[in-house]
């Protein structure tokens, strides 16, 4: 394995039945590095997304996560070797404080198992890495709110906080601006930028300013084959690109 890669795929396939989503994945995404995945709708995107995080396993070929072979493996174990995972869809504790979110999320870098019978309030290691995040994201001052009344850009930071529960070396965010107008999409590019110093991402994500404002280095995926990879000023100029996804945004 590449020495400088915090992941790599090399000749991933995945099946499901006689059909056949990704046809030969080569991916790296290296050291604090910030890397995007984009591809049309159908490209495959989200099937590999699921098979680094740990939801399905490949047909065949490997995943290597800081150098050691994950595919196969669980995604509760292999959250606990260091890669946190955000969804498309918000997936929050919608009754729950923001707070109350982050305790449960935090709980088990500490080894705290949650019970009806105790109360969070007297775990200090819990509640300050919970507040922690808070803070990291911008939601201090909606600490106490429900999760459901937070505007739909709070949910997403909210989203992320939570990915960084377990402390990630990876980090890998599924359409983190989905949905957004331009400023709230302008507020998670930032948080985002802060949130992964010193850490990789991998990112899915629609938007090309997004991308083309966040990413060091991208990846583009068409029925199921990454047919370029390069910095941002690449992939703009890469005519097999501006055939088969871009068009007019890489003008």
């Amino acid at each position: 394995m590449d020495r400088a890669a915090t992941l790599e795929v090399r000749g991933v396939r995945k099946s499901f039945g006689p059909i056949e989503i990704i046809r030969g994945v080569d991916l790296i995404v290296n050291r604090g590095e910030r890397h995007a995945l984009i591809g049309p709708n159908g490209a495959g995107k989200s099937t590999l997304f699921n098979m680094i995080s740990g939801l399905f396993g490949p047909s065949a070929g490997e995943i290597r996560f800081m150098r050691r072979r994950i595919d196969g493996l669980r995604p509760e174990r292999i959250n606990r070797l260091g890669l946190g995972r955000s969804f498309q869809i918000t997936s929050i504790f919608p009754r729950l404080s923001a707070f109350e979110n982050l305790q449960i999320a935090v709980m088990p870098r500490f080894g705290v198992r949650f019970s009806v019978l105790y109360r969070l309030d007297r775990y200090a290691d819990v509640n300050a890495r919970a507040e922690e995040l808070l803070e990291a994201v911008r939601l201090s001052g909606r600490r106490d709110v429900p999760a459901s009344e937070l505007a739909y850009s709070e949910q997403r930071a909210l989203e992320i906080a939570l990915t960084l529960a377990s402390d990630p070396v990876l980090i890998l965010l599924d359409e983190p601006t989905s949905g957004m107008s331009r400023p709230e999409a302008t507020h998670v590019i930032d948080l985002i930028r802060r949130v992964t110093q010193n850490r990789a991402l991998l990112m899915v994500e629609h938007d090309m300013d997004v991308v083309f404002q966040l990413c060091d280095r991208i990846s583009v995926l068409v029925y199921g084959r990454i047919i370029a990879s390069g910095s941002p000023q690449e992939i703009r100029a890469n005519a097999a690109v501006r055939e088969a996804y871009l068009g007019s945004l890489a003008a």
